[in-house]
């Protein structure tokens, strides 16, 4: 991308505010996908680690799940940039007056900076997570793990919050949106 000095803050914000907010959606994703396999497989990994396979061997299908489904926006968005969509920065340069070639050309290196800062948070985060939900017994936590039901409300007044640990939802009214959320306790995760 050649610009000098390479911290220049005209270009250095909005490329990290790019990076951070496309990471931030893929490891929110890749966690709830962890904590939601874990919780869903809770039987057949108890069955693997009591058949005798390691913490890893355990955590390698929830973990492979996870980051499928995590990198599968991004995947998706590098799939159809340029053919069905002309993202905001190759547009916004162009009607700013750049080149077009130079504007294609900005856009898919940020994309491809895009991709691989997900697959990089999305890993990490992935295999923190699925390790904390194993410990190094290894034995599953469960407990570490609990469905709630939150309501979210439009005015502004809480009165009526209610949640379930069993992770049904609650119907509370016409004016209110309901979201089902896995909550973690973090713990100390030990990662040999």
């Amino acid at each position: 991308m050649n610009f000098r000095p390479l911290l220049a803050a005209p270009k250095f914000i909005p490329i990290i505010g790019m990076l951070y907010g496309n990471t931030m959606v893929g490891v929110a994703l890749g966690i709830d996908t962890v904590l939601a396999t874990a919780d869903l497989r809770r039987d057949s990994v108890e069955a693997m680690m009591c058949y005798g396979a390691s913490r890893w061997e355990a955590v390698l299908p929830i973990a492979v799940d996870a980051a499928r489904t995590a990198m599968l926006p991004t995947i998706t968005s590098l799939s159809i940039t340029g053919l069905i969509a002309i993202p905001g920065m190759m547009s916004g340069q162009i009607l700013g007056g750049a080149d077009v070639l130079d504007a294609a050309r900005y856009q898919q290196v940020i994309m491809f900076m895009i991709a691989a800062c997900v697959a990089l948070g999305v890993v990490f985060s992935v295999i923190y997570v699925a390790f904390a939900v194993i410990d190094s017994s290894p034995r599953l936590h469960t407990e570490n793990i609990r469905v709630e039901a939150r309501t979210g409300f439009s005015s502004g007044d809480k009165k009526n919050s209610r949640s379930s640990s069993q992770g049904s939802l609650i119907r509370s009214g016409s004016s209110k949106s309901m979201s089902r959320i896995k909550v973690w306790k973090p713990v100390n995760v030990q990662l040999a």
